[in-house]
């Protein structure tokens, strides 16, 4: 695996939903998750798009996090596959944490970490021919109830 990576459930589930998981094996080799990230997907999210697609994916590995302390900090704030991912990220020493959620980024943010979203790891792959139009796999993504805001938007 060339680069570290680190996933929360939003990118995987986000990604899954337009057909394109796959994207983050090809930019990355491989992606890391936490074991409440594979808990919201897979277990909890059986029957939903996204779950069979992480389980079967071999190059997402699960990985336990070591320190509770910190990730019990911050459940205060955040959902738990956030806090674990931000954990796992920060213990692991990640090249990069994909967060898409404003206060978990901020979170990871203020621990130097370095944070990308969805669209981000979008972008990356348009740069790298992996994808063909950026555009219209965001549009693919607002047409799936993913949120965000772009340089796209007239405003």
């Amino acid at each position: 695996m060339s680069k570290f990576v680190v996933a929360d459930s939003s990118c995987l589930i986000s990604l899954s939903r337009i057909g394109k998981l796959a994207v983050l094996h090809e930019l990355f080799g491989g992606i890391i998750i936490p074991e409440a990230v594979y808990y919201e997907v897979v277990v909890r999210g059986e029957g939903r798009i996204g779950a069979e697609e992480v389980k079967k994916a071999r190059w997402i590995k699960t990985q336990k996090v070591q320190n509770v302390l910190a990730v019990r900090a911050f459940k205060v704030n955040l959902g738990a596959g956030e806090s674990e991912a931000i954990a796992l990220a920060s213990e692991s020493k990640a090249n990069f944490l994909v967060l898409d959620d404003f206060k978990a980024r901020q979170t990871a943010e203020e621990l130097s970490l370095v944070v990308i979203g969805t669209v981000a790891v979008l972008q990356k792959a348009e740069e790298k021919g992996i994808i063909d139009s950026l555009q219209s796999v965001l549009q693919d993504l607002r047409n799936a109830g993913f949120y965000f805001l772009s340089q796209y938007d007239k405003r």
